[in-house]
């Protein structure tokens, strides 16, 4: 069992920046790759970002390339989402998931999810 909790979530500016953390118990944290998901309201959730499991790979969705940093601290069971440059499109619940994969768009591959941080970007 794993257990995730996401933070760092909260109302912002579109151009400013938020740091989403996501903070894992329950399994050692370096044995799995890490994503981060997001779900605007009334659309399915989309895949973000995502990284492997020593932190060496990443993989980020088109949409948030170049503005997001997925990145973690596998000696404080820690992941992270640097967000910059927000965009009021990026408005959605985040949610952060393991998989046992070395890091996967794929949403099917990830076992554990948290319960979500909301993230709101005004114009």
């Amino acid at each position: 069992q794993v257990q995730l909790v996401e933070s760092g979530g909260g109302l912002v500016q579109a151009g400013g920046s938020l740091r989403l953390s996501c903070a894992a118990s329950g399994r050692t944290f370096s044995t799995y790759g890490m994503g981060w998901f997001r779900q605007a309201p009334g659309k399915e959730r989309e895949f973000a970002a995502t990284i492997s499991r020593r932190g060496f790979s990443t993989y980020y969705a088109d949409s948030v390339k170049g503005r997001f940093t997925i990145s973690r601290d596998n000696a404080k069971n820690t992941l992270y989402l640097q967000m910059n440059s927000l965009k009021v499109e990026d408005t959605a619940v985040y949610y952060c998931a393991t998989t046992p994969w070395n890091g996967s768009s794929d949403d099917s591959r990830y076992d554990y999810w948290g319960q979500g941080t909301q993230v709101t970007v005004s114009s």
